[in-house]
Formats: structure tokens, sequence, C-alpha cells
């Protein structure tokens, strides 16, 4: 019995409560559809609604990397598994409607001149630094886990899962700062 409940990740026989990795993608659903409902209703433009979603897919990455760390260390390897696909399947459909919306406006200076101007910019110099450092380690990592060679998987998340999670919430913080913060300043 206690294996079974290792395995799926919550106790036997409970099967309402047995698939956390579902609950979580309700939890995540329910805080994303809403706000994506409202920015639909905002009246905001496409430009200002698409680093939104951006945003959206950087929280629920960052949510997913975070459940996937916590589920390996109470052993659910399972759970632990599919928290960790959705994230690279979150990142990468961030980093696709990134790239697209780089291609189709460009980058977005920071309008405002103060400390917050400073401190947005190191965050935004960490964030982009380490996003191209994370790419190649988080596909090493997964290589190594699809391919079952764990204590190489082991020794490549050390660097990867800590870089992954820092890009994916400073993603957040600098769309807060961009869009949110700084308007609010000027």
């Amino acid at each position: 019995m206690a294996a079974s409940s290792v395995s799926n990740g919550g106790p036997a026989g409970r099967p309402l409560f047995g698939h956390p990795f579902a609950w979580l993608c309700l939890a995540i659903g329910l805080a994303a559809v809403p706000l994506a409902g409202w920015l639909a209703q905002s009246g905001w433009p496409w430009e200002r609604i698409h680093p939104a979603l951006n945003a959206i897919l950087n929280g629920s990455s960052a949510t997913f990397v975070i459940a996937g760390g916590l589920a390996i260390r109470r052993g659910a390897v399972g759970f632990h598994r599919q928290c960790m696909l959705a994230a690279f399947t979150t990142s990468t459909v961030f980093l696709i409607s990134y790239l697209i919306r780089f291609a189709i406006s460009g980058a977005h200076p920071y309008p405002g001149d103060g400390a917050d101007k400073a401190i947005y910019l190191v965050i935004l110099a960490t964030h982009s630094l380490l996003a191209a450092v994370a790419v190649p380690l988080i596909l090493r990592a997964l290589w190594f886990a699809w391919t079952n060679r764990i204590p190489r998987h082991r020794k490549a998340v050390r660097w990867a899962y800590p870089i992954w999670l820092y890009v994916s919430v400073t993603g957040v913080v600098v769309y807060l700062m961009l869009y949110h913060l700084a308007p609010a300043l000027s």
C-alpha cells in the first residue's frame, strides 16, 4: 500500500486526492483563466496583453518547477516527472511567444530613470544571461532523466534547477516592473 501511495503522489485508495498533478494544473488554471479573461476584457491592445500572457506562462513554469522540486524531495518520482515536463512545456511555449513578441515589437525600454530603473536593469541583465545559460542546462538535465542516467541528472540539476527557478520568477518580476511599476511611478 505504501508503494502505491508514493508512486501516484497521494494516499492509496483515494483516487480524488491521489493525483496531485491534476490538482496543481487545476489550481494554475483557476488562477490563469480568470487572469486571461480579465486581460481579454481589459480593453488593452494586444501589445499589452501579450506580455501579460507571457508573465502567466513564466509564473506557471515557476510553480511547476517548485512543485517538481518538492515532489522529488518527498520521493514522488512520478509527480516530479509530470511537473518538470509541464515546466518545460510552459517554458517552451513562453520562449516561442516571447520571441514572436520581440520580433513584432522589439525591445521595450524601461520608462523610468530612478533607483527603480537600476534595480530593473540588474534583474533584467541577470535574467537574460541566466535564461541563455538555462536552456542547455535544462535540456541536458532532461536528457539525462529521459535516458535514465539519474546520477548525471542529479548533478545537472544542481545548476539547472535554481537557474530555471530564478529565470521563471524574475521573468514575472521584469514584467511587473516594466508594465506596472514604472508606469505607476511616472
